[in-house]
């Protein structure tokens, strides 16, 4: 049963994240987890903790009877979620980069803008 469930779970958050163009990483980071651990997921070899399962809710905006197999997507009289915030609307290649960008330290930071800035003109 659990097993079952795991996968279940891991097929409906895939399918999810592919209709919204996401990376798993994407998903990782928004939900707080690790990628690796998001990863495993949607393999469906571990379940995810309520809290966890919430937070997909949210960030693949469905909802958790679409998750859990009891529903089909788009199903009728499900509640609205939460709209994505700008930034979760960029295009992949973008949000790989602003994660990239936020790891820098203050001094490659400022080349980056330099580098950015070089290239607009």
């Amino acid at each position: 049963m659990e097993q079952r469930l795991a996968t279940l779970i891991g097929n409906a958050v895939r399918a999810a994240r592919q209709r919204l163009e996401l990376t798993q990483a994407d998903v990782a980071e928004r939900v707080g987890i690790a990628t690796e651990v998001y990863g495993r997921l949607e393999r469906g070899h571990m379940l995810p903790s309520v809290r966890t399962l919430r937070k997909l809710c949210l960030v693949l905006n469905c909802s958790s009877d679409v998750l859990l197999g009891m529903a089909g997507a788009g199903v009728e009289g499900a509640p609205a979620l939460a709209e994505d915030p700008p930034e979760y609307r960029e295009r992949p290649e973008v949000r790989r980069l602003l994660r990239t960008v936020r790891k820098l330290d203050a001094p490659r930071l400022r080349l980056l803008g330099q580098v950015a800035h070089a290239l607009e003109t």
